[in-house]
């Protein structure tokens, strides 16, 4: 299989249940992006996420806040869901996915997103992000 084309930011949707996940989705394809991942920040805001590509396992070292995880396939279909992962944990060897989705904890509750759904990707548009202030 080859890479699959990402732009810098998705939305990300469940299109089993119909509903938007997250709006805002940063995609990490190097190296060094995948490995610092969330590090460093103080949280994520609603609607806000981290597309790791490709991706199997996580970490959430040096992370000072708790994550929904999101375990894709390279179908597109969610494969496992973690919900508040906190900081200091390794999340499981998970070969069947191809990538991973890291969210604000609470997200995959509240959207209702679960093992089995089909998730698709568009290009966030700049109706999505938040405003720059000046």
């Amino acid at each position: 299989m080859g890479r699959r084309a990402w732009p810098k930011e998705i939305r990300l949707i469940d299109q089993t249940r119909g509903v938007v996940i997250a709006e805002r989705v940063r995609v990490a394809r190097s190296v060094a992006q995948r490995f610092l991942g969330l590090m460093g920040r103080s949280g994520l805001q609603p609607g806000e996420g981290l597309l790791l590509d490709p991706c199997s396992s996580i970490h959430t070292f040096f992370m000072r806040f708790p994550i929904d995880v999101l375990y894709v396939g390279p179908d597109h279909i969610v494969r496992r869901v973690d919900h508040a992962m906190r900081p200091w944990r390794i999340g499981p060897l998970f070969t069947g996915a191809a990538y991973v989705v890291e969210l604000a904890p609470g997200t995959a509750r509240r959207t209702g997103v679960a093992v089995g759904d089909r998730v698709c990707c568009q290009p966030a548009t700049a109706a999505n992000r938040p405003e720059s202030g000046s």
